[in-house]
């Protein structure tokens, strides 16, 4: 065997090392906590959140590059918090340089038990958040260049507080806000495009505040709430289907006669804002 073939056998087995998956898993049993302060920090790869089974109280099982990103889990008991997730290794941050680094897979499920204030900080990566059924009373996402859907496809199983999502270059989907039963909802998104879904149960009011500054949004309302949208737009269009203009506002026809209340502020500058209306 030539020396040339030796050295190309040897650079693309260091490749190979280089591209190989390490298998991470991290879980606590449940110990009688009645509430979780959860941080998630997530690099790079795919990403699942949903409620956990049994008795536990979290759970991480992950497959990474271990030449390029190291495991997070800390928990600590005197505060009943936890922090969970992916990093990059060095000081050199996020950097995507093919579709292989991309190939990290991590799956986090929560307890549906524990009163949980869960904040989630993504950077390149794809994410699919299921919230449905578990007791969120707080929520933060920020999403750097990602691909995000998150969802309430159960009602909320507390009353939460405040959902607070900020968007980078990111392509974001929430469903089912109506589910969250939060008092307050941000949003507010550099460039992308996103929807954001009310559909649900609708058994609280929410004031929502949403700005977009590049991009094509979409408002998918819910007739199980009454709806108004006070909007000031910049260089966005604005098709407002289904609602009617009264005074600086525009309300959906039964908005006084109806119990429960969706207040909106939007400000959009540069893009599209469309509205539709979820059956």
């Amino acid at each position: 065997m030539s020396r040339w073939v030796v050295l190309v056998l040897l650079l693309w087995s260091g490749v190979a090392q280089a591209q190989s998956m390490r298998p991470f898993s991290t879980f606590r049993q449940l110990h009688g906590e009645t509430r979780l302060t959860a941080r998630l920090e997530y690099a790079a790869g795919t990403l699942r959140v949903g409620p956990a089974e049994g008795s536990q109280l979290y759970r991480m099982d992950l497959s990474y590059d271990d030449s390029r990103y190291l495991p997070v889990s800390d928990y600590d008991p005197q505060t009943g918090s936890v922090l969970l997730g992916l990093r990059a290794a060095g000081e050199g941050g996020v950097r995507v340089v093919s579709r292989t680094q991309l190939s990290q897979v991590a799956d986090v499920a929560l307890s549906p038990r524990a009163n949980l204030s869960l904040a989630l900080t993504l950077g390149a990566v794809d994410a699919d958040v299921e919230l449905g059924g578990l007791r969120v009373t707080n929520l933060s996402v920020k999403t750097g260049a990602s691909r995000a859907l998150i969802r309430f496809s159960q009602p909320n199983a507390t009353r939460c507080q405040l959902a607070a999502i900020s968007a980078g270059a990111a392509e974001v989907s929430v469903l089912g806000l109506g589910n969250s039963r939060c008092n307050e909802i941000e949003f507010e998104g550099g460039m992308g495009k996103v929807t954001l879904d009310f559909a649900g149960v609708w058994s609280t009011n929410s004031q929502v505040e949403v700005k977009m500054a590049v991009g094509e949004l979409t408002l998918r309302l819910s007739r199980n709430a009454g709806v108004r949208i006070r909007m000031d737009k910049f260089l966005s269009s604005f098709d407002p289907e289904g609602l009617v203009r009264r005074g600086q506002a525009f309300e959906s026809p039964d908005y006084a006669r109806t119990e429960r209340h969706l207040d909106l502020d939007l400000t959009a500058a540069v893009g599209g804002v469309k509205v539709e209306w979820a059956e």
